[in-house]
């Protein structure tokens, strides 16, 4: 009885023990902490370390209702010890110097994701290899820079390892080989080139999915000389049982190497998009698994039968845009896969269309364009997939109508750069983008005011076609338009007042049309306007006072030939973003305004506004402007980097103001056939990237002859 009882006693004292050393559980009054105290203040110490941590962390403090770590944000512990396991703070938006060490306090930490932060630009730190415990390391997009430590080959627990978007390097991966049990390795926007990448990653057998996009990567040749006896061996009897590889965006010619990477039945997903590769990998008829293949802008020569195709039964995404394949399919082919999306773009699939497609009842995105495809769209083509939301047909020679009536589900249609005739097809609720342009449509636009719920519509292009009459006056249904393009048609005319409720447009193009009237007052309530081209039309009145709303965003401004009087408002000057001012060819009088010095980007060459806007956004294709004398189509490319203003041709007095020599970035400047007088200021030699500089056709008393590309001054009128 006795021994029964010491054992009863001894027992419960271990059970203390252990709540003592494991649970960590204290009672004082109504106070209960989970929390080790030593990782709390770890904790604290990191959030310390930080520069900013904003109010996400606000849940992490030393008031009495936060003291327990495991309740705070982004912080797990285990429900059995109470240690910290996992500690997911990605998309925090915090700004740190560096990963404190701190974090060297949590011996129980598994799991580390800083992911999409900010840490400086500077290295990961050594100490990281210290966390011997972490089984998962990921640091994407968190601003690290410089060589990747080698001290990670440390972490031999680690099972996934994710360092990509960054800006990092490595001349060496021994450390890799040490990392047995990673399945997961995302290496992706750093440097390798100074690496023999593939014979470290061979070693790697428990290797599941391996990305190195973008990471500049070489052709390795793998052959019994370049490699040990074992690791030949182990290549060529029992390959990587890899399931997903990304190589895209690198420096690859050949498809040697990856041959080596896996074997056929395991592959699922194979990214080798944006390299040089001039086949084909020579298994790739075997890949029974494969649900994603985009070997797309690469150098792929040959042709594709429906061999190459005929055992991908799983494939959902198959993408072969951007290559020089000639595809070689009996037209009652068909594949024994249902894709979910499909890209042949600019692939040589013309010139008839690929009649094989219509077995894809299950696609919803499909790209067709530049392949010179000609003829009309097989009717069955517009009632191919219920499921179809994204339609890319441009750049083809397509001729015929497109159905009053397509499908509800499509988000993105893109048709232009055909032959396309007829009505406008209906737009319908969800369609998001809308691009017909050059193309032969006719007719009234009016079908777009058929719809009076709010639309999705987020780009209207029908720009470069024979649309007639006015321009519908039914805008305030489209919330979220922001690139609209309606030139170089011949709608007539004015700018209707209900464009002015699309608060979030930042393109509007009327250019060449045969609109009249004044600009509508509502048009001051679109502030996020960058670009404004309305030249080529009859549009009167003064430029407004109200256009200085315009001021936050505005980089082109473009009235020109067109009927606008009176003077230059000097409210013009609060665009201090302006890179393109054209106003010529109009009927404007008075002086120029003497604040053209608040232009903040013709001041430096070496900044411009509008880059973001032209490369962000695929919608901006053109911009016409005058250059040299003569309108000019500028592209994407170079209208970015265009900085122009042009006076020309219209009724202005005075002298030419001494501001105009401190916009040291002008690269075009017109005041010709004009009526200004006065001496031209010599400091205008000193604008340096200045090309063409025309002061012709006025009553100037000077003449100025410095190194610009093109000069015309002259005092005759």
């Amino acid at each position: 009885m006795f021994e029964r009882k010491v054992i009863s006693g001894k027992f419960l004292v271990f059970i203390l023990l252990v709540c003592i050393e494991y649970c960590h559980v204290f009672s004082s009054g109504d106070e209960v902490i989970e929390c080790m105290e030593s990782e709390r203040e770890a904790l604290l110490g990191f959030k310390k370390d930080l520069i900013n941590s904003g109010d996400i962390l606000s849940s992490w403090g030393i008031e009495d209702d936060k003291r327990d770590c495991c309740k705070w944000e982004g912080v797990e512990c285990s429900n059995i010890t109470a240690h910290v396991i996992r500690l997911r703070l990605d998309f925090f938006r915090l700004v740190g110097n560096n990963i404190s060490s701190f974090l060297l306090e949590l011996h129980y930490l598994e799991y580390l994701d800083l992911s999409y932060n900010d840490f400086g630009g500077n290295k990961i730190p050594q100490f990281v290899g210290s966390m011997k415990q972490l089984q998962h390391l990921n640091l994407i997009s968190s601003n690290f820079s410089g060589v990747i430590p080698p001290q990670l080959g440390n972490l031999t627990n680690l099972r996934t390892l994710d360092l990509s978007l960054n800006n990092l390097r490595s001349e060496n991966l021994d450390w890799l080989s040490h990392l047995s049990l990673l399945s997961r390795l995302d290496l992706s926007d750093s440097n390798l080139s100074d690496t023999n990448w593939l014979q470290h990653i061979l070693k790697l057998r428990s290797l599941e999915e391996l990305l190195l996009s973008n990471s500049n990567i070489q052709d390795v040749l793998v052959t019994t000389s370049s490699v040990v006896d074992d690791d030949y061996l182990f290549v060529n009897s029992s390959s990587l049982s890899l399931s997903v590889i990304n190589l895209s965006e690198n420096n690859l010619t050949s498809s040697h190497a990856i041959d080596y990477l896996f074997r056929p039945n395991h592959l699922r997903e194979l990214y080798l998009g944006g390299n040089k590769l001039k086949r084909l990998p020579t298994s790739l008829g075997k890949f029974s698994k494969l649900e994603t293949l985009n070997v797309s802008f690469n150098s792929l020569q040959g042709t594709i039968t429906k061999s190459n195709l005929t055992r991908l039964h799983r494939l959902k995404w198959l993408d072969l845009s951007s290559n020089s394949l000639t595809f070689h399919i009996s037209p009652g082919w068909t594949p024994p896969f249902q894709l979910d999306y499909l890209s042949l773009a600019s692939s040589n699939t013309g010139p008839h269309f690929p009649t094989w497609i219509r077995t894809q009842s299950s696609v919803n995105s499909l790209d067709l364009s530049g392949n010179n495809i000609s003829g009309e769209v097989p009717k069955w083509f517009w009632s191919l997939s219920p499921s179809l939301r994204t339609l890319n047909l441009s750049h083809n020679q397509i001729s015929g109508t497109i159905p009053h009536f397509i499908s509800s589900k499509l988000t993105s249609i893109d048709v232009s750069f055909n032959n396309f005739s007829g009505h406008i097809p209906l737009l319908h609720p969800n369609i998001e983008t809308f691009q017909l342009s050059q193309n032969m449509f006719s007719g009234s636009i009016s079908s777009i005011c058929t719809i009076t719920t709010t639309l999705e519509l987020f780009s209207l292009d029908l720009s470069n076609n024979q649309l007639t009459g006015e321009i519908p006056n039914c805008w305030e249904y489209m919330y979220q338009l922001t690139f609209l393009n309606l030139g170089y048609n011949y709608f007539s005319g004015e700018i209707p007042r209900t464009l002015g409720s699309v608060s979030s447009l930042k393109v509007m193009r009327l250019r060449n049309n045969n609109l009249w009237g004044e600009l509508p007052s509502t048009l001051k309530n679109c502030q996020q306007l960058e670009l404004i081209d309305i030249g080529g039309n009859m549009l009167t009145g003064n430029i407004p006072s109200w256009i200085s709303a315009f001021s936050q965003d505005m980089a082109y401004l473009i009235l020109n030939e067109n009927r606008f009087y009176g003077s230059i408002p000097p409210e013009i000057c609060n665009l201090t973003r302006i890179q393109v001012l054209d106003l010529s060819r109009n009927s404007l009088s008075g002086q120029i305004p003497h604040c053209f010095n608040s232009f903040t980007e013709l001041l430096d060459k070496g900044t411009t506004n509008g880059q973001d806007l032209l490369s962000y956004y695929y919608y901006v294709e053109s911009a016409s402007v005058q250059w040299k004398g003569r309108e000019s189509v500028y592209r994407k490319r170079t209208l970015r980097l265009l900085k122009l203003i042009d006076l020309s041709s219209n009724k202005l007095v005075g002298d030419i103001p001494e501001t105009f020599s401190s916009l040291k970035g002008l690269i075009s400047l017109n005041l010709s056939r004009n009526s200004l007088t006065g001496n031209i200021n010599p400091d205008i030699g000193q604008m340096e990237v200045l090309e063409v500089l025309d002061l012709s056709r006025n009553q100037l008393s000077s003449t100025n002859t410095n190194q610009h590309g093109t000069i015309a001054v002259s005092g005759g009128s």
